[in-house]
C-alpha cells in the first residue's frame, strides 16, 4: 500500500475512533478519588460546571482530601471531564456507563393499579400514581386510614399525610415518617408506600407492627417535595431541591432539608440559590417546610418519634447534624441505631454506618431531624437507604424490597423501644 493511501486510512480511522469510541453517547457517573488539596480545588471547580451533578457529597464544600466523589456527567462533557482528571493525575473509575437505560428501567411501570398486589410496591411511581394510591388506600381501608391535607407546595400541589391507626380507641401517642424531601431520592417515597402497605396487610398478623399500631398512630408524608419529584419524572432526573422561584436569581429551588430553623444557613449550607444546598431566604421560607413544621408543632405533645427517609449511603443517623454538640440522650439513640445496624447486617447481610449526623458524615444545618429534636421529639432519626454508590440515586426497582425491608426493620426496632419507654413512664 502506498504511503499516501496508508496515511489516509490512518486519518480516517483516527476520526472514526474519536467520534465513535472516545465520545460518550450517554450520561455517566464516575467515582473519583481525591487525594491532595490540589485535587480538592480541581474537583470543587469542576463540580460548579453546569454539565455535572454532584451525587456524593451533597455539596462541593464537603469535598476533602482522601475522599471519594461520585459525579454525574452529561454526555456532552464526559470527554472534557475525563481529560481534565487525567491531566491533574486524579484517578477515577466508571460507576455507571449508561444512565438513560437505568432511568428507563426505573420509570417503566407494568401496572399503576394498587390492586395488582405486591408487585405494585416493587416499582417506582409517578406523583400522579402516588396520589391515586393515597386516595385508594383511604377508600379501601377506612377503618385504619385517614388522609390529612397539611398544606401545598410552591406550585400548589397537595401535601397529603396518611394517618395509620390500629383498630382500637384513641391514643395520645404518634410517630411521624416523611419521605422524598430530596426529589431525586426515589427509594424514599417507595419506602413510605411500602411501610403503609405492610402496616395494613400485617396488622393483627405480625406482632411487632400490631403492637406499634395498637400503641400509637403513624403519620406518613409520602412525598414531601412533590414539585421536585414531578420534575425528576418529566425534566431532570437528578434534581434535588423544590421548584420555588428565587428572587433576583434565575436558579430555582431551595433545599428543604436546609430550610428548617436548626442553626439555619451556617456552615454546611449555602446562601447561593444556584447551589444544591441552598438554605432558602429565611427559616421555613418554603411552603413545604412551613406545612410540616406547622403540623409537627400542633402535634408536638403526642408525636414521640420522628423519622426522615433519604438516600443514598446506608446510614442510620440521629442529631445533631447542625453542630458537633452531643445531645443529652446520645447514648440511648446510639445504642438504638447500633442494634438496628447489627440486625440489618444479620438478616440482610448489608452494612449500615450509624451515629450522630455531623460526626458520621458532615455538618448539615437546617435539617428536619435536628429541628424536630429541638421541638421536643427526643427520638429523631434520619435513615439513608441503599445503596453505597454502585447505583446511587438510580437504584434499580429490583432493589426496592430489600432496601425497604432494611428500613422497616430499623423502624420497628426504634418504635418498639419508644413504646416500651413510654409505658415505663406511665404512673
Amino acid at each position: 500500500m502506498k504511503p499516501p493511501i496508508q496515511l489516509a486510512y490512518l486519518i480516517c480511522f483516527s476520526i472514526f475512533f474519536e467520534k465513535c469510541i472516545c465520545k460518550s453517547e450517554h450520561d455517566q457517573v464516575l467515582s473519583i478519588t481525591v487525594s491532595t488539596q490540589e485535587h480538592v480545588d480541581t474537583m470543587q471547580n469542576l463540580t460548579s460546571h453546569n454539565e455535572t451533578v454532584l451525587w456524593q457529597p451533597a455539596s462541593p464544600s464537603y469535598i476533602t482530601t482522601n475522599s471519594e466523589v461520585h459525579l454525574y456527567i452529561r454526555s456532552t462533557s464526559v470527554e472534557f471531564v475525563t481529560e481534565l482528571l487525567r491531566k491533574h493525575g486524579i484517578t477515577y473509575r466508571m460507576l455507571l456507563e449508561n444512565t438513560p437505560a437505568l432511568i428507563e428501567m426505573q420509570t417503566r411501570n407494568d401496572t399503576s393499579d394498587p390492586r395488582s398486589g405486591g408487585v405494585f410496591f416493587e416499582r417506582y411511581h409517578s406523583l400522579e400514581d402516588i396520589y391515586y394510591w393515597v386516595n385508594r388506600t383511604k377508600q379501601e381501608h377506612s377503618d385504619m386510614v385517614k388522609v390529612i391535607l397539611i398544606g401545598s407546595s410552591s406550585e400548589k400541589r397537595p401535601l397529603y399525610v396518611i394517618k395509620l391507626s390500629g383498630k382500637r380507641g384513641e391514643v395520645k401517642r404518634a410517630m411521624w415518617i416523611d419521605c422524598g424531601i430530596h426529589a431525586r431520592e426515589w427509594i424514599a417515597p417507595a419506602f413510605c408506600m411500602w411501610f403503609v402497605n405492610y402496616a395494613i396487610t400485617f396488622y393483627n398478623q405480625n406482632t411487632e407492627i400490631t403492637e406499634i399500631l395498637n400503641n400509637m398512630d403513624v403519620y406518613v408524608l409520602t412525598v414531601m417535595n412533590p414539585d421536585g419529584y414531578k420534575y425528576t419524572w418529566t425534566t431532570d432526573r437528578m434534581w434535588r431541591k423544590n421548584r420555588a422561584t428565587n428572587k433576583d436569581s434565575n436558579c430555582a429551588g431551595a433545599d428543604l432539608n436546609r430550610n428548617f430553623d436548626a442553626n439555619w444557613c451556617t456552615k454546611g449550607a449555602s446562601d447561593n440559590p444556584c447551589d444544591p444546598t441552598y438554605c432558602g431566604q429565611y427559616p421555613e421560607s418554603e411552603p413545604e417546610t412551613q406545612a410540616v413544621a406547622r403540623f409537627l408543632r400542633s402535634h408536638k405533645d403526642i408525636i414521640k418519634l420522628y423519622l426522615s427517609i433519604h438516600s443514598y449511603s446506608q446510614m442510620l443517623l440521629f442529631p445533631y447534624s447542625c453542630s458537633y454538640d452531643e445531645i443529652p440522650n446520645h447514648n440511648e439513640l446510639f445504642e438504638l441505631v447500633r442494634e438496628a445496624s447489627a440486625k440489618i447486617r444479620r438478616y440482610y447481610r448489608n452494612n449500615y454506618k450509624y451515629g450522630p449526623g455531623a460526626k458520621t458524615i458532615y455538618l448539615a444545618p437546617g435539617g428536619s431531624d435536628d429541628w424536630a429534636y429541638n421541638l421536643g421529639i427526643k427520638y429523631s432519626f434520619t435513615f439513608e437507604l441503599q445503596d453505597r454508590g454502585r447505583y446511587g440515586f438510580l437504584l434499580p426497582p429490583s432493589f426496592i424490597p430489600q432496601a425497604c425491608n432494611e428500613a422497616l426493620l430499623a423502624s420497628k426496632i426504634i418504635a418498639l423501644h419508644v413504646i416500651k419507654k413510654l409505658n415505663e413512664e406511665l404512673p
